[in-house]
């Protein structure tokens, strides 16, 4: 009894590490940027669907939802802040539907699987970012108003980038998911 005790709490703690590690890795993804306005262009989305891939969806929900809590309550953990503002201010501001778009990216992110070929990880992928690109670019036009190019906006600008970093976690995708046997 106090065995299985004993690795329950090694788990959680193990846990807490783990989805801690990975919000940081966040916010310094989301320091590693190109301003673009209204929404800069970071490293976000490949940290977020590597944290699908090698977390699996509920410690990958974890770690996402932290970040968030994080930058919510104030600290400056989004891509501008605390520059442009911190806290609810700064998460209810232009980027917010790509900030919620994470959830829903490292949870589609974690249905890759071993098994699966070059063109299933690379469509899994390519969907799990689009809903990010969907979720930003709903809450972008209905900040700033559908008749201004929100697709110009909010999205033309990264295709390139977001191509290039699914191309990336595609082919690194198999050594990626060896790192759950380790979590």
């Amino acid at each position: 009894m106090e065995l299985t005790k004993n690795l329950t709490q090694a788990k959680i703690i193990k846990s807490l590490v783990v989805v801690i590690l990975g919000s940081i890795a966040l916010t310094i993804s989301a320091k590693i940027k190109i301003p673009f306005y209204p929404v800069p262009m970071t490293m976000q989305t490949f940290v977020v669907l590597f944290l699908g891939i090698s977390l699996g969806y509920k410690m990958a929900l974890a770690t996402v939802g932290l970040y968030l809590l994080e930058g919510i309550a104030g600290l400056p953990v989004f891509s501008n802040s605390p520059e442009k503002g911190i806290g609810l201010v700064y998460f209810t501001g232009p980027t917010m539907g790509y900030l919620i778009g994470f959830l829903s990216a490292c949870y589609l992110s974690s249905t890759v699987k071993i098994s699966d070929n070059f063109f299933v990880i690379l469509s899994k992928l390519i969907i799990a970012t689009s809903t990010i690109y969907i979720l930003g670019l709903i809450w972008l036009g209905t900040l700033v108003g559908w008749d201004k190019p929100i697709f110009a906006l909010g999205a033309k600008p990264f295709l390139l980038a977001e191509t290039f970093k699914i191309i990336i976690l595609t082919l690194l995708t198999k050594q990626i998911i060896k790192i759950k046997k380790f979590i």
